[in-house]
Parts: C-alpha cells; sequence; structure tokens
C-alpha cells in the first residue's frame, strides 16, 4: 500500500477511534482523499443495525474499507448535505447533489452526491467524477485496430447516430467523449446534453439536464437545434420522445452521439423500436453501434504465467464457446501486492464489439429480424464479438479469462 494511502488510513480510523469529539469536517474530506487515492470510483456509507459499513468501488468492485460508528452517522451525512448544499432538515425523501473538494497534489475533484432514506437510516453514494477524458485514447480503451479504423471511419461521416450501449458504469460516455475529442476542432460546433456533466471539455458547450427547470433531454435537444450545431450528444436515450428527436435530428444532417442500457451492440436495434421509432428511420440514421464493459486489467507489479489445464479448458469450452482456448495455453494472472492493494488488478480496459449497421443489417432489420439474426449477420461481417475481444485480451496478458466470465457470463 502506498505511503500515502497509508497515512489517509490511519488518520481516519485515528478519528473513528475517538469516543467523543471526533473531527466530521477532518474524517469526510480524509475519506474522500482516501478514496481519491485507491482510484476508487464511487465511495458508499450504508447504515446497518449495528453500525455503517463504508464500501469504495475500485476498478468495479467494491470493497469494505472501513465500519463508522452509529452515534456519528447523523454528522456525516449533515456534513456532507452542507458540502452539496442540500436540505439538511430533509430525512425521508431522497436528495442529489454536487459537491467540490481540494485533494492535495491533486487539485479540486467534483464529487456528484446521492442520498436516499433507508430502513436503518440515510444511505449515501458519492461519486468521484474523473476529469481525465482528455487522456484517453481509443487505444488505451481498449479498442483492436481493426474496430479503431471502423470508428473512425465513421465519426467523418457528416450525419447519422453512433450508439454506445452498455450497463451503467461500461465506459460508455468516455468513449462518446474519446470520439469527440477527435472531432472537436474550431470549424465544428459541439454541444452536449448530459446528466451529469461528467467531464469538462473546452471548446465543447455542455448543458445540465434539469427536472426543475423542465430542462430535459428532450427538451434540451430541442433548444440545441436552435443553436446550430454540427455535432450532438444526448447522454442518454431513456423515453420515447427523446428517441424520436434523436433520430429527425441525426436525419436532419447532424451527427449525433447517445448512449442506450443494452446488453449488446445488436439488442440496441429492437431498443430503439420498444421506443416507438419506425424500422425505416432507424435503419436509415444508425451508422454504428458500440457494445462495451470494463474488465480489470491484470496488475503489472505481480502478474504471473499459469497454463490451462484440461479441467479448466473443458469447463471454459461450455462456458464460452466458439473460443480457440487449448489446454498448456499460457494467460496471466495477479497474485497480490502493495500496488494493487492485494487483488491482483490493477486500472480497467474495455472489451468492445462495433456493429457496422450495412445494407445487409438494415435489410434484415427491415423485416423485423430478431436481434440473434442481427447478431449473427454482423459477426458474418466482420464483427469480432465482445466474448472474444475479451478472451484475446486474456491471451494477451492484458486480463484474465475468470474477469471474462465475472463481467460478461454467456
Amino acid at each position: 500500500m502506498p505511503p500515502k494511502v497509508k497515512t489517509l488510513q490511519s488518520k481516519i480510523e485515528q478519528e473513528l477511534a475517538k469516543e467523543s469529539g471526533a473531527s466530521i469536517v477532518d474524517l469526510v474530506n480524509s475519506l474522500v482523499e482516501h478514496a481519491y487515492s485507491l482510484r476508487a470510483s464511487d465511495i458508499r456509507i450504508t447504515p446497518t443495525k449495528k453500525d455503517v459499513r463504508v464500501r469504495l468501488r475500485i476498478d468495479g468492485v467494491l470493497q469494505d474499507v472501513f465500519t463508522i460508528p452509529s452515534r456519528i452517522h447523523n454528522e456525516v451525512v449533515s456534513r456532507i448535505k452542507i458540502l452539496s448544499s442540500l436540505r439538511t432538515d430533509e430525512h425521508q425523501a431522497a436528495q442529489d447533489g454536487r459537491f467540490r473538494i481540494d485533494i492535495e497534489e491533486s487539485g479540486p475533484v467534483d464529487i456528484r452526491v446521492s442520498i436516499t432514506p433507508t430502513y436503518h437510516g440515510q444511505n449515501i453514494v458519492l461519486r468521484i467524477l474523473s476529469d481525465k477524458a482528455e487522456e484517453h485514447s481509443l487505444e488505451t480503451l481498449g479498442f483492436s485496430e481493426k474496430d479503431r479504423e471502423t470508428l473512425l471511419k465513421a465519426i467523418k461521416r457528416p450525419f447519422g447516430m453512433i450508439l454506445s450501449t452498455g450497463p451503467t458504469g461500461s465506459g460508455k460516455t468516455t468513449t462518446l467523449y474519446t470520439l469527440m475529442k477527435r472531432l472537436n476542432n474550431p470549424d465544428v460546433s459541439i454541444i452536449t446534453i448530459e446528466d451529469p456533466i461528467e467531464y469538462a471539455v473546452e471548446n465543447i458547450e455542455q448543458i445540465q439536464v434539469n427536472p426543475r427547470t423542465n430542462l430535459t433531454f428532450a427538451n434540451g435537444l430541442r433548444s440545441v437545434l436552435r443553436q446550430d450545431p454540427n455535432i450532438i450528444m444526448v447522454g442518454e436515450i431513456r423515453d420515447p420522445e427523446t428517441a424520436g428527436l434523436a433520430v429527425n435530428t441525426a436525419l436532419t444532417g447532424h451527427l449525433l452521439f447517445s448512449t442506450l442500457h443494452t446488453t449488446d451492440s445488436a439488442t440496441s436495434l429492437p431498443r430503439l423500436l420498444d421506443l416507438g421509432v419506425e424500422p425505416y428511420l432507424i435503419a436509415s440514421t444508425v451508422n454504428v453501434v458500440i457494445g462495451q464493459r470494463l474488465v480489470r486489467r491484470i496488475c503489472p507489479k505481480c502478474g504471473e504465467k499459469h497454463q490451462l489445464t484440461d479441467i479448466e479448458k473443458k469447463s471454459l469450452d461450455e462456458t464460452l464457446p466458439n473460443t480457440k482456448l487449448t489446454a498448456g495455453q499460457s494467460f496471466m494472472r495477479g497474485t497480490g501486492c502493495d500496488h494493487c492493494n492485494g487483488s491482483g488488478y490493477h486500472g480497467r480496459i474495455g472489451i468492445n464489439e462495433i456493429l457496422v449497421v450495412d445494407d445487409a443489417i438494415r435489410e434484415a432489420f427491415l423485416r423485423k429480424a430478431s436481434a440473434s439474426e442481427i447478431r449473427k449477420l454482423a459477426m458474418k461481417n466482420g464483427m469480432t464479438p465482445m466474448i472474444v475481444d475479451g478472451v484475446n485480451k486474456a491471451a494477451d496478458g492484458i486480463t484474465t479469462l475468470e474477469e471474462i466470465l465475472r463481467v460478461i457470463h454467456e
């Protein structure tokens, strides 16, 4: 464990050990700084019958780190509400907010706050919003050379839709920002509508959704169209009105980026149909669909070779059909060290699939083909399925087969 992390952990433990007089201000600040130092994306403060659990989501996996005495739970909640400008006298309604905290050596960090009443008290989730979108490239996000070429070709088209799909926390927004970064130059106007704004990017006009003022994705998109943009990003297509407006926007000569919550790329086309969009409009506007997940990288400090046994191969062949695994094949795995806090993993990378909507897929969709049929057509036309991309990354020593199975089990 790095010295700074040890120091912060010790400081938090000392505050929690005090019978009385604990500094709640120092405790909350140290918790956030400790989470940031461990590269956590979320801090979860969950009251239970006996005490309060503090867990961090590191590389997508929750880990228990501290236990807060129940006697100071309300003070911690009040401190976070004050930082977020939320009502401190409201205990029975959900509240959302945001605050910024200065972290030594890193500068200001934005924190998104969600507070929800539960049976044992108010549950808090703090999302640490990354400011590192500028550091990403398609290569560092895990896209293969073939997929990078496909995406770079797709974003050169002057109109149409580019969709990124996957569950919450699968890196969809980061992928879209990385693509828009390639298009961000003085001769184009880029406007985004988001909830929340996760990355602040220069020369891109970003709009925060605000239901209190009726600034929804749909209403925001209507307003944006009057702002003369070339490229638009809608944070998420989640209702029929937004879906219809997005498709019509793409039809009128705009390049539109957005996200959908679907299990894979092929399912996104029927999903738009479920949202009430006409099949011919979907077929004529969607250019590319990106399906993705995030898997943990093997720790570079403690990774070691591991050969696949006959028993493991047989088990994997049943779970991962159509992947060319052989007994004795070498893979890597992390044994756990101070650098990775004993997990064997450090950081994450994407496993992806890129579905290009070509004439064959358009024809299939117009006759209302199923998602599985669309998927087979895409694979026939050269799409590398997400599961195969994951196994390839495991074979290259980037991640493990266990991690692929954990994230995307078929």
